[in-house]
């Protein structure tokens, strides 16, 4: 599709902030009103609007896309799409650890244990963990607590949290970082701490690391969601 508009403002409306094109508020895909919660996130998703020059890129306007996400997914299925992401919570990644070589278990003791101490600590979800990758129950009342910590999410912060939980494949790693506890940098070094090691040893492959710089942008516009979110 052409850019068919030439100005693009923000608007306020009755439910937060809008853009609009021309005077006209934009809609989601779903035909619902385009609507953030605050300024920051509805200036944003209008600067991407604002950036189109000639042929509009949905693939260019990350933020726009995850507010329709936010409004016609998350919103309306709140309560699925809540337990989807606590669902990580009873396989999450740190909770599985190598069998050998020292060296990996090293690398994973020191980055995943300070992570499990401060889900016990502050989430009230004490985890255990496993050798291997035969899967394990974690006991119900961490779990619960996990449920509890994710559903203190917003929609549009769940929506965030969802893709930083998919794409680490940690609900630990996504909360903390939504939680300011982690950097992204952090964040997303964490989450790779096998893949690390396997480029350590055997080299970078090409495509691999195409696919992980993909996911890693992909992290950044996560995070990104849900500090827009949340600033006024």
């Amino acid at each position: 599709m052409k850019r068919f508009y030439k100005s693009v403002d923000v608007a306020e409306v009755e439910a937060g902030w809008s853009v609009s094109l021309d005077g006209k508020l934009i809609k989601t895909p779903a035909k619902r009103p385009f609507a953030t919660p605050t300024k920051a996130l509805a200036e944003a998703a209008a600067a991407e609007w604002d950036s189109q020059d000639g042929e509009i890129k949905p693939a260019a306007m990350p933020i726009t896309k995850s507010v329709n996400t936010a409004l016609d997914r998350t919103m309306p299925e709140y309560d699925a799409v809540a337990d989807m992401v606590a669902e990580y919570g009873g396989s999450d990644l740190i909770c599985y650890r190598a069998e050998a070589p020292a060296g990996l278990i090293t690398r994973q003791t020191a980055a995943w244990d300070p992570l499990l101490e401060w889900s016990a600590t502050h989430l009230k979800a004490r985890l255990i963990t496993t050798v291997g990758v035969i899967h394990m129950s974690q006991p119900k009342e961490g779990q619960d607590a996990l449920t509890a910590a994710v559903r203190r999410h917003d929609p549009f912060e769940l929506t965030g949290l969802y893709d930083l939980v998919a794409l680490s494949g940690s609900l630990i790693i996504g909360l903390a970082v939504a939680a300011d506890h982690m950097t992204l940098e952090e964040g997303w070094a964490t989450s790779r701490v096998d893949h690390i090691w396997q480029e350590d040893q055997w080299g970078v492959d090409d495509e691999a690391a195409a696919q992980a710089a993909y996911k890693a942008r992909e992290f950044v516009q996560a995070a990104r969601l849900i500090e827009l979110a949340r600033t006024a």
